[in-house]
């Protein structure tokens, strides 16, 4: 991995901040496939080939298949994602692309469908979180090797 600046070193009480929220994210009832598919979904739309090339890597040693992993782009035309799944990914599109976005109602109320008030508040933390690492890993010129 090439990088413009050592930022662990140059901010170790930030990263350390943000190892911590990586800790809490894996500690949810968010199961661990769907938080990597989560992440893939989020650096492609990032543009952030480091953290794709990690959480593909990631999910491949949990047993998610080739096949999940080359279509998460295409989630909308695959019946092979659960329905949970689907709407995990809408929400992470929708908090991804914010600005012009958002997080409508009609969204918010298919993800209850699926998941708690907790498991939803937990998503958007590991959506943000993802985003977070995206921007930082692209900002510090991270690249996949």
């Amino acid at each position: 991995m090439s990088q413009r600046i050592a930022y662990y070193d140059v901010a170790p009480e930030a990263m350390k901040i943000m190892k911590d929220m990586e800790k809490y994210t894996k500690l949810t009832g968010i199961e661990r496939k769907l938080r990597e598919l989560i992440k893939i979904r989020a650096s492609q739309i990032n543009g952030c080939a480091f953290c794709i090339n990690m959480h593909t890597s990631d999910a491949r040693k949990m047993g998610e298949t080739e096949q999940r992993l080359y279509c998460i782009s295409a989630w909308r035309e695959c019946t092979f994602y659960r329905d949970a799944e689907k709407v995990a990914l809408e929400l992470t599109e929708h908090v991804t692309l914010i600005p012009n976005k958002r997080v409508p109602d009609e969204l918010y109320n298919r993800i209850r469908k699926h998941f708690s008030e907790k498991e939803y508040v937990d998503l958007v933390l590991i959506i943000n979180q993802i985003n977070s690492w995206n921007r930082i890993s692209i900002a510090m010129g991270n690249t996949a090797t």
